[in-house]
């Protein structure tokens, strides 16, 4: 089956203004799914930049800020390096492959285990 990627936002992690509702740190998770099943999971946190123009915090949703957070993940691979979008999939797909078909082992032929 094919890997897809779900982008979550963990809103009790998140850090806002209260005056503005400006989001300066959000935390994200990215779960690597096989069908229904979560595989492999991969979180970070971005500090995001105050934008000119706020939008009401009552009116925010997940997309807009998951949208955020790829663009300042771009932003800051483009500028200091370290990785993209597709590099944070790359690594769940390449996680849940060693998952499903592992190409390395544990143990000696002499000791069985316990």
């Amino acid at each position: 089956m094919a890997i897809t990627y779900t982008w979550e936002i963990n809103g009790t992690a998140c850090k806002r203004d209260v005056a503005d509702g400006y989001y300066t740190n959000v935390v994200y998770r990215v779960k690597g799914m096989d069908g229904t099943e979560e595989k492999w999971r991969e979180t970070g946190a971005v500090s995001l930049p105050k934008p000119s123009t706020l939008i009401d915090y009552n009116s925010l949703d997940a997309a807009t800020v998951i949208g955020w957070v790829k663009a300042k993940i771009e932003a800051d691979a483009a500028e200091m390096g370290g990785s993209t979008v597709a590099d944070i999939e790359k690594k769940i797909d390449d996680a849940i492959t060693e998952l499903d078909a592992p190409t390395t082992g544990e143990g000696t032929p002499w000791v069985v285990s316990e």
